[in-house]
Formats: C-alpha cells, sequence, structure tokens
C-alpha cells in the first residue's frame, strides 16, 4: 500500500494519531509519511515503522491495529483499550 502511495517501506512511516471530531468526540488519523518529528514515538512490527506523536500516544496506549478483510468491509480496525464508548463504524471514540 505505501509503495502505491509513492512511500517507501524501508524508510517512511505510517503515521497513527487521533484528532477531534467524529460521531464519538475523537476520531483516528492514518496515513503514511516521510518525516518523522523531535516528539514522536517510533515503533516497529513486521518491518513497517510506525510513528505516533506524543498527544496522540496518550489516547493510544495499549492499542493494537489489525488488518481485517472481512464480510463487513476490509479495511484497518483500531483495538482500544481506553476508549469508553465508540460508534457502530468503529472510526470515532469517547474516553
Amino acid at each position: 500500500m505505501m509503495h502505491d502511495d509513492g512511500f517507501d517501506a524501508s524508510k517512511d512511516f505510517v503515521r497513527v494519531g487521533v484528532k477531534s471530531g467524529g460521531c464519538s468526540g475523537l476520531s483516528y488519523d492514518l496515513k503514511f509519511d516521510n518525516s518523522q518529528l523531535e516528539d514522536d514515538k517510533v515503533f516497529e512490527d513486521n518491518d513497517v515503522k510506525i510513528i505516533v506523536d506524543k498527544k496522540s500516544f496518550l489516547y493510544l496506549v495499549g492499542t493494537t491495529l489489525e488488518y481485517s478483510g472481512g464480510l463487513n468491509g476490509t479495511g484497518f480496525v483500531f483495538n482500544n483499550p481506553n476508549a469508553n464508548r465508540t460508534c457502530g463504524c468503529g472510526e470515532s471514540f469517547s474516553l
């Protein structure tokens, strides 16, 4: 997927974050990025580098990100143990 969008998985990142919005108050933000900021936390899984900004990290501690190709559609699923409430589509949450 990164290659299709013009990114190089060996040196670029998947940026995961949280922003205001969505029907539950906060929504997940997932995109490719080629720059790392000073306060970013860096993780690596299956040779993919994942970066999270410091503010979003507080909301995402313990969250797992999985890719689903099931009957309900394909895409990424956030399993956030910190979320008190999520919307039906799973794209937003509240604490």
